[in-house]
Formats: C-alpha cells, sequence, structure tokens
C-alpha cells in the first residue's frame, strides 16, 4: 500500500472504495515499472525505447543523466537494463542511495540551495565531456527546475525569491517555467546544446498538463519558443521585481539555434494518463460508472475543487488530473492538493468523497494530500474549526492535520502532477 495510513482514512466503505481508486493510481505510474515497460535492450546491442531504436555498438560511451523526482528510481531500473553499457552517469534527485554505474546528488526543493548549485556543476561538466559518438541517456522529470540550479547572473537565491513570487501571486507553470529558461544556463534546451554534439535520447516524466515538454523541469532537453520579452512580460504582470526588491534581472536567451537539436530524441514515457487509466480500471471493477472530468485540469484550486463536487454523478467516479494554482495569503501552511479538498467542503454531498494528491508524495508538507466528505466537516465541528477561516489563510495542511484527513505516502520517486477522484453513492 502507497497510503501509509489508508487504514485510519477508511472509515466508511465509500471511503475505502476512494481510497483503493486513488492506490491503483498510484500503483500505475510507478517509475521503474514505466522505466522496465518503455526500455528493453535487444541482443545486448540494440537500445529500444518505445519505437526508437538505437544501436549501441555505433556510440563509444553511453552517459547516463538525470534529473527530478523520478530521477534516482528510474536511474536503477536503468542501470538493470543497461549495465556495463553505461560509462558514468549522474543522477540528481530530492532522494538518493547507491546506484552501480552513476553517481547519485541529492538537492534540495522547492528552494534550490548551494547542494543544487555543485551538483548542476558537475553535470555541466559531464555532459562537456560528451563527443560526438557518444550517447547520453537523459532522465528529466518535474522537480528538475528547482534541482537544477546554473543561474545566469542572479544567486540561486534571489533566482528562487523570482519564482517564488511567482508561485504565490497564481503564475501557472507554463509562466514560472518560461522566467526560469531565461535565468538560467541549463534549462531551455541549454543541457542539449551542452550535451552537443553527442546524440541524446531524453525519457520524459510529464508533470504538465497537455505534455508540453518544453515545460517539463524548464525544457532542457528541448528547442524553446520563448523569449527574454517574453519572460519580462510575465515578471511584469506580476510585478515581481519590485516585490523581491530587486533593480533589475537580467534575462538570457534561450538557444534557438536548430543544430543543437538534431541529434536529440524527446520521448515520453509516463504522464497523468497512466494514473487515470489504472483508477479507471479500478473503479470499474469496485462496479462505478467512470467519467474523466479533465486530463488537463488547471485553474485555481478553490474554484477547481467545488467544481469537481458539482458535477459529480451518483454510483460514478469521477476522475481528474493535471496541476491548479493557489493564491497564497496569510501565513498558512499546505498545498494546492489540500487548499482544493477543503475547498470543496463547502459544496460536499452526503454521498461524495472527494480526493486529491500529489504523485510526487508531496504536497508543500508531509501530506501527500487529503480526503472530504461529510464526516471530515463533522470532525471539523465537533472542534470547532471553521473551514473558511483556514481557507483564507491557506492553512490547509493544519486543517487536515487537525482532522485526521491527510493522506500520507512519504517520497514516491515520481511525478505526473496531481490526480483527483470524487466518488459518489
Amino acid at each position: 500500500m502507497v497510503i501509509k495510513n489508508s487504514k485510519e482514512l477508511a472509515k466508511s466503505q465509500l471511503r475505502a472504495n476512494a481510497l483503493k481508486i486513488i492506490e491503483a493510481g498510484f500503483a500505475a505510474m510507478d517509475t521503474e515499472n514505466v522505466i522496465k515497460n518503455s526500455l528493453k535492450l535487444y541482443q545486448n546491442n540494440l537500445l529500444i525505447v518505445k519505437d526508437t531504436w538505437l544501436d549501441l555498438t555505433k556510440f563509444r560511451r553511453v552517459y547516463l543523466v538525470g534529473i527530478g523526482k523520478a530521477a534516482f528510481s528510474a536511474a536503477r531500473a536503468i542501470e538493470e537494463i543497461l549495465g556495463d553499457k553505461i560509462t558514468d552517469g549522474i543522477v540528481l534527485d530530492i532522494n538518493g542511495g547507491l546506484l552501480k554505474r552513476s553517481r547519485s546528488l541529492v538537492g534540495t526543493h522547492p528552494v534550490p540551495s548551494q547542494v543544487n548549485l555543485s551538483a548542476t556543476r558537475e553535470i555541466i561538466s559531464l555532459l562537456k565531456s560528451a563527443a560526438e559518438d557518444d550517447l547520453v541517456v537523459a532522465i528529466i522529470s518535474g522537480g528538475g527546475s528547482a534541482l537544477l540550479c546554473s543561474p545566469y547572473k542572479l544567486s540561486c537565491e534571489k533566482k528562487e525569491s523570482v519564482v517564488g513570487e511567482l508561485i504565490k501571486n497564481g503564475a501557472n507553470i507554463e509562466e514560472i517555467n518560461t522566467v526560469r529558461k531565461h535565468l538560467s544556463e541549463i534549462k531551455g534546451g541549454n543541457f542539449a546544446r551542452l550535451a552537443y554534439p553527442a546524440s541524446l535520447v531524453a525519457l520524459i516524466f510529464s508533470d504538465v498538463p497537455g505534455d508540453d515538454i518544453s515545460v517539463v523541469a524548464s525544457g532542457p532537453t528541448v528547442l524553446d519558443t520563448t523569449t527574454v520579452a517574453d519572460a519580462s512580460k510575465i515578471m511584469a504582470k506580476y510585478d515581481v521585481l519590485k516585490k523581491c526588491k530587486l533593480p533589475h534581472c537580467d534575462l538570457i536567451e534561450t538557444p534557438k539555434d536548430p543544430t543543437y537539436f538534431q541529434l536529440v530524441i524527446n520521448i515520453v514515457v509516463a504522464n497523468n494518463q497512466l494514473a487515470l487509466l489504472g483508477m479507471a480500471k479500478k473503479a470499474k471493477e469496485l462496479k462505478y460508472k467512470v467519467e474523466v472530468f479533465s486530463s488537463r485540469l488547471e485553474g485555481e484550486a478553490t474554484a477547481v475543487g467545488k467544481k469537481l463536487v458539482l458535477n459529480a454523478k451518483p454510483k460514478t467516479a469521477l476522475l481528474a488530473a493535471g496541476e491548479t494554482t493557489v493564491k497564497v495569503a496569510g501565513a498558512g501552511w499546505g498545498g494546492r492538493n489540500q487548499h482544493l479538498v477543503l475547498s470543496a467542503l463547502a459544496q460536499i454531498q452526503k454521498s461524495q468523497v472527494i480526493i486529491s494528491v500529489d504523485s510526487d508524495g508531496i504536497d508543500h508538507s508531509r501530506f501527500a494530500g487529503a480526503l472530504g466528505d461529510q464526516a471530515t466537516l463533522t470532525k471539523a465541528k465537533r472542534k470547532k474549526l471553521e473551514v473558511s477561516s483556514f481557507l483564507e489563510t491557506c492553512d490547509s495542511f493544519h486543517f487536515f492535520q487537525k482532522v485526521g484527513d491527510g493522506i500520507e505516502t512519504g517520497i514516491l520517486g515520481s511525478n505526473i502532477a496531481d490526480f483527483m477522484l470524487v466518488l459518489a453513492k
């Protein structure tokens, strides 16, 4: 079981069924299984990645470079498949451990540190050492934007204060990562530029609605179409420089020369469809009808939570996946999934339960997300907790901690954004 406190949460049959459906979503997106299903080594020299075939005899060296929250788990599985075909490698994740052919480096997230800066320098050095007869196998996953830190002129800390203001003021992931690209010397296609003229195959774990690979981890292996002007407009829109007390913010253009990308193959190996398919299968096994509200869910968490419960139907599992935003106010603590569920409580019916979770197991707290129903409201009333007060101060974590409906999974070694469920009798 991925959900560690499932037994404590499953106080009704409807809750138990909802948790089983969410568990199926977690199981379907297991990173090591994704890699084993996507990569094959045929006759010891032919690497097959989905529909792409690579003859390893054509390469002198094979490097493995991983970034993001799925990097370590994916690297461990890739090493099992490729073994001593891997010459060297570096894997930067929030989690780590022993790898046979690669160095496992642990960075900080969501706020980058000097550890991230040092690790990124090692990655840059390895990429620069790759020659035209080498192959770089890259793992690109969500969380990579913060883990990779090679700022153009600002320090990592000041750069992240800019990003923090964007997040705080409700900027979406496309806006945030557009700015990140133009503050960095490794994002926005620069990873590919550094690896050139080596061949590069990037295995992408998409945590972005619609699978825009130029946004995943700020698109390090993708030719970027955004410009310095785009980043400047976004910063002006959210008045970032003034709020960060910066006189100016030096931006850098991302590489536009298509030459750097001629030998790059980007392959999406996982996205939120995996979770939705797993959840749908389990819901049908439990005799519920299935409706997918959206696989590209975006918007303000408060509005989305209410909208989901209002669209739920009897005897139906309403599924959704994507990434919402929260405009932070007050000094509370929580994450977008907990905030979404807390918001939905104003509309929740007796016959419904709602769950929203982050696929990496970390919803800006030790909770992966939360569960909400009428029993949640009953416990809140008994403890004299006002839902509206916790919403106003963005303190969803402490609300669900007090009522006991936070979902705990620990770090999961995956990241394909968030998934949601409204289950109705």
